[in-house]
Parts: C-alpha cells; structure tokens; sequence
C-alpha cells in the first residue's frame, strides 16, 4: 500500500499539542506542567491527548527530539560549506544568536536533565543522546582544523557553550555572547596552532 502525505504528516491536533508543550515546558519547566493544561491551551480533548501521546512522558520525549532536530538543522545551516575553523564560529555565533532572543531561558536539555537526574529515565537518555551528537559534530569539526587534540578542544567548546546557556539568562545576555564568541574565537586559535605531540 503507498501512503499519501496526509498519511506522514503529523495531524494537526498533534501540532498543537506538541507546539503548546514546547512552549510551556521551556518557559515553565517540566515537571511543573500538567497534561490538563496542555490539554485546555492546546484546545483539544484528553481522548485525543491520549491517542497522540499515551503519557507525559512520550510528549515529553516528543518535545525533546523536536528541539533536537531544530537545534541539528541549526548547526547544518550554519556550517554549510565553510571550512572548518569558520564553521566553528559559525555554530557559536548561531547559539549566541539564540541566547540573545526574547524569551531564552537557558539549553532545554541542560533543563530538562536537572529535572531527570536518574541516568536510566528516557528524558536523561535523550538529554544524553543529543550531547553526545553535538560533542560528535564539534569533534568533528575541530579534527577538520586540526587532528591532535581535537576531543579536548570540541568537549572546552561545549562546556564554553554551556556556562554561555547557563549565564545567558541571568545575566546581560550581549555582555555573556560576547564573552562566549571571544572564548570561542580563542579556542578555535590555539587548536589551529597545535603541533602534534
């Protein structure tokens, strides 16, 4: 049997559903959100709340793998055919581009994983997951620039980008991204000059 679009988009009661979840989770946090009020601000019934989603858990799971694939899309668009060292700063300029919009609130999975501290739950192995494919991604970039040290530098970029996260929303948020890129613009120097060992 071929299966017509409408039978792979998702239905839109669905959409709104995880749109309404997105929104509040991040503004809100997790745990203090209930599926009723999902429900109501999504404008639909608990029966079909629950044949989209057969718990929170699942939109909650649903909601991080849609951040994930945003936040992928993010980092595809901005290293687009740069090369390496370029790209690096790319990917921090696109992430302190996101620190400074309205309404940051810090890294949804830096969120979401001081929420779920227990390493089993699937919330923290999602968190987990979409760390290590950006750890990968930046590893992979800076062995492009230059081979010898390249998992050490791409782990200092991630934790440059974490305190950026993390500060962001506490503080003045051109003050942190000009802090981060100039950390960022450091790195990428000294990684480009190191000889191997």
């Amino acid at each position: 049997m071929v299966r017509s679009e409408t039978d792979t988009r998702p239905s839109e009661a669905r959409l709104r559903l995880l749109t309404t979840a997105t929104r509040i989770f991040y503004a809100e946090g997790i745990h203090s959100v209930g599926v009723d009020r999902i429900i109501a601000e999504a404008k639909v019934t608990r029966a079909t709340f629950y044949r989209h989603f057969p718990g929170k858990e699942d939109l909650i799971l649903a909601y991080l793998q849609g951040t994930d694939q945003a936040i992928r899309s993010q980092v595809d668009t901005a290293i687009a055919d740069l090369p390496a060292s370029d790209a690096v700063r790319a990917v921090a300029a696109s992430i302190a581009q996101g620190i400074q919009s309205p309404g940051f609130r810090g890294c949804a999975f830096l969120n979401a994983a001081a929420e779920y501290p227990d390493p089993g739950q699937p919330v923290r192995q999602a968190v987990l997951a979409h760390r290590q494919w950006f750890l990968e991604t930046v590893t992979t970039l800076m062995t492009r620039i230059e081979e010898n040290k390249a998992e050490p530098a791409a782990q200092h970029f991630v934790m440059l980008r974490d305190g950026a996260m993390a500060a962001g929303c506490l503080f003045d948020p051109a003050m942190i991204c000009e802090t981060f890129l100039r950390g960022v613009d450091g790195l990428v120097q000294i990684h480009a000059t190191r000889q191997p060992s």
